[in-house]
């Protein structure tokens, strides 16, 4: 697989609220982030990583991150593929990057360059 699914997210408007529910329905354990209302997954092997959170600008939702080498490229291809680019290439506070589009049908999917969301 040459863009794998790297990070899952997790957001909505009582963000301590949905890491009780996720850590009492399925046992997660949350690492508390300082630069915001989020806390990453501490036990999520063998899974995928992923994190809980204040959803920050727009509604609750569930999200999923790609892995690409090309951010840029990846958003141009999903527009010309009939989606759309939502967020260009983002830092984050950790260095890593992320971009959004939406797919014909309107659902966000994320892009992550420079290792997951959560790298260190």
């Amino acid at each position: 697989m040459t863009s794998p699914v790297v990070w899952f997210q997790i957001t909505g408007h009582d963000a301590a609220g949905l890491r009780s529910f996720y850590g009492d329905l399925f046992g997660w354990r949350f690492e508390q982030q300082e630069y915001a209302d989020y806390g990453f997954v501490a036990n999520h092997e063998p899974g995928i990583p992923g994190g809980v959170g204040k959803a920050e600008n727009g509604p609750a939702g569930v999200t999923f991150y790609v892995g690409v080498d090309d951010q840029a490229a990846a958003l141009a291809k999903a527009e010309r593929l009939g989606g759309k680019a939502v967020m260009p290439p983002t830092p984050l506070p950790n260095g890593t990057t992320i971009a959004f589009f939406s797919d014909p049908e309107g659902n966000v999917v994320g892009l992550s360059g420079g290792g997951t969301p959560a790298s260190r």
